[in-house]
C-alpha cells in the first residue's frame, strides 16, 4: 500500500475529517492512525471473483437480517478509529445498521489476493480483523491459482486455517453456506 502522505504532502486527518474527506474522493483510501493509504485497482480475475462471491452471499442471505457489502463498504476496526476496505464482507449484527458510512461487526470478511497485497492480507490485515469478536470467517481467495484459505474461529476462539483446492467445497459456518471452489473460478484464465 502507498500512503497518500508518501505520494504527496498530505496532513494527518482525524477520523471525522477522514470520513468526510473520503466521501468526496473518486478513489478509495484506508485510514490508520491519521495516515491515508490509497487503494489500488485489481485485475480482471480479482473483480470477477469478488462479484461472484458477493452474488453468492447475497442470494444465499436474501430475506434475512444479514447484509453483504462489496469493496466500497468500509470496515471500522473494532475499538479503533481505523478503516479498511475488504473485497467482500457480511454483517448480521444490528449495530451495523446504525451507520451509513461503514460497518464494524462483520461475521465474514473476504480478501481476494493479488501478488502485491497477499502478505499484508495474510498478516497485518488479518490481525486487525481478528480483533473483532463477531468475526468467524476470514476467506482468502487467490486471483492467480485455484486456491482458497479459510481462517475460521472455532468455539474455543482459536483460529484454524483450512486450505481448499479445485474440487473441494468451502463451508462458511458464519453464514451457513457451503459452495464449490470451482464455482468461483469457472472460465477464468489463471
Amino acid at each position: 500500500m502507498i500512503s497518500a502522505s508518501e505520494s504527496a504532502p498530505f496532513p494527518k486527518l482525524s477520523p471525522e475529517e477522514y470520513l468526510a474527506w473520503e466521501e468526496r474522493q473518486l478513489e478509495k483510501h484506508e485510514y490508520f492512525d491519521g495516515d491515508i493509504y490509497a487503494m489500488g485497482g485489481g485485475s480482471k480475475n480479482h473483480s470477477v471473483i469478488s462479484v461472484r462471491l458477493s452474488t453468492l452471499f447475497c442470494n444465499h442471505l436474501d430475506g434475512g437480517d444479514c447484509e453483504t457489502g462489496n469493496s466500497d463498504l468500509k470496515i471500522q476496526i473494532v475499538n479503533t478509529q481505523n478503516y479498511t476496505y475488504p473485497d467482500v464482507s457480511v454483517t448480521c449484527d444490528p449495530r451495523d445498521r446504525e451507520s451509513t458510512q461503514f460497518i464494524t461487526y462483520p461475521c465474514l470478511v473476504v480478501e481476494v489476493l493479488s501478488p502485491s497485497t497477499e502478505a499484508y492480507d495474510r498478516g497485518s490485515k488479518f490481525r486487525l480483523y481478528a480483533r473483532n469478536p463477531m468475526l468467524q470467517d476470514y476467506l482468502l481467495v487467490s486471483s492467480t491459482n485455484v486456491e482458497v484459505d479459510l481462517y475460521h474461529k472455532n468455539d474455543n476462539g482459536d483460529w484454524l486455517i483450512l486450505n481448499y483446492q479445485a474440487g473441494d467445497r468451502v463451508e462458511l459456518k458464519s453464514i451457513g453456506l457451503s459452495f464449490a471452489v470451482n464455482a468461483i473460478y469457472r472460465g477464468l484464465a489463471l
